[in-house]
């Protein structure tokens, strides 16, 4: 029983792939459309403008410190400190980083937190 409805899915499988292919090659070769009379193939395009010098690829400078048990990554750009990576001796780095350019630094995790915290309230206990 299992092997006569396999064999009718594979029958039905490839009759349907057979008439795909050819509804396929058909639709091809039916895409040549004569073209109405009067009509004038356009004109070639011109080449597109030359691209704006810009300036190269932003370069953090990068300095590296030890302080204590910790190493420490400052990263400057144009002079000013936006962020400080923190390694610990024995433990997970992390990232501080001066999102407003205040001064100010925060705690990053790794380099993709965003800073977005979702409030967390228990609603029920049991």
């Amino acid at each position: 029983m299992f092997a006569a409805r396999f064999h009718r899915r594979t029958a039905l499988a490839a009759i349907a792939a057979f008439a795909t292919a050819a509804a396929l090659g058909t639709a091809a070769q039916s895409t040549e459309r004569p073209k109405p009379p009067g009509t004038m193939p356009l004109e070639e395009l011109p080449p597109p403008p030359p691209m704006i010098a810009t300036e190269p690829a932003f370069q953090p400078e990068v300095t590296s410190r030890t302080q204590g048990e910790e190493n420490i990554q400052e990263y400057r750009h144009h002079g000013k400190l936006y962020m400080m990576r923190v390694t610990p001796k024995g433990g997970h780095p992390y990232i501080l980083m001066d999102l407003k350019g205040d001064g100010t630094f925060t705690r990053q995790e790794n380099a993709l937190d965003t800073g977005v915290r979702v409030p967390q309230w228990v609603l029920m206990e049991f």
